[in-house]
């Protein structure tokens, strides 16, 4: 795999940072993009492990920053759900116009749901799949919930998570509140893989189950095992990889 480092302009007017996986010898037949979990970055191992092996099968990976993460310029704070769904749009325009457009959108966890709302403002896309995804944005509400009169009384408020300080607007939970996760699942007229552990400690594996019961069209569901919800191990990112080039090949290269 050799990878090349990029920026385009996200949804809020930021320059994001990302890096495009590309095979070592070839052209891609297909691109993909893959989104990052809530606050993570475009660096975490589960990228590197999964793209190592969809690259050795001709499909070529964007992976980038959300704006005010990683390596992305703007703050975090500005933020929200809907910019995130905005940025992986903005990600498939900046492939249409200087390589081809994605045919393939990979998200994990939240980067998951953001993910399914992008595929259905895509016609390029033709395969959607979702890695430790919930199935609401119930629990990122629940989150927020002891902050709501902070936020109303000061507009903003700090957050930990996972030993991590983030600041937020009131904006941000306004946003979650008006956003409807199962209405987007149902509208989804894209092939679905669910991807996801009974063992995951932060997603519960009924998020999965809950996937499954309310996609409509063509959707499969993967066990992954032993895997946690980053994927930490390198050989659980390899499964996933290697199901999602047989699974994505009899929607993707059928068109390519």
């Amino acid at each position: 795999m050799k990878s090349k480092r990029l920026e385009f302009t996200g949804s809020l007017g930021y320059k994001l940072s990302a890096i495009l996986d590309l095979p070592d010898e070839e052209q891609p037949a297909v691109l993909a993009i893959f989104a990052h979990c809530f606050t993570c970055n475009k660096n975490y191992k589960i990228f590197n492990s999964i793209n190592q092996v969809l690259t050795q099968h001709k499909i070529g990976v964007l992976r980038f920053d959300f704006t005010g993460l990683g390596a992305s310029q703007g703050r975090f704070g500005e933020t929200n759900f809907s910019s995130n769904v905005g940025d992986i749009m903005a990600a498939a325009e900046f492939l249409e116009l200087n390589y081809e457009a994605p045919d393939i959108l990979i998200g994990h966890s939240l980067g998951g749901a953001a993910a399914i709302h992008a595929a259905q403002k895509l016609p390029s896309c033709k395969a959607v799949i979702t890695i430790a995804t919930p199935a609401s944005l119930a629990a990122i509400r629940s989150l927020l919930a002891n902050k709501k009169t902070e936020l109303e009384q000061n507009g903003t408020a700090d957050i930990n998570i996972s030993g991590r300080k983030f600041t937020i607007q009131k904006q941000f939970l306004d946003d979650l509140q008006s956003i409807d996760m199962e209405q987007a699942i149902r509208n989804l007229k894209k092939p679905l893989l669910i991807c996801h552990s009974p063992r995951d400690e932060v997603v519960d594996i009924h998020s999965a189950y809950q996937l499954f019961s309310l996609a409509r069209n063509n959707k499969s569901f993967l066990s992954l095992d032993r895997a946690d919800h980053l994927l930490s191990n390198p050989e659980d990112g390899n499964y996933v990889g290697k199901m999602i080039v047989v699974w994505s090949s009899k929607y993707i290269y059928q068109h390519s």
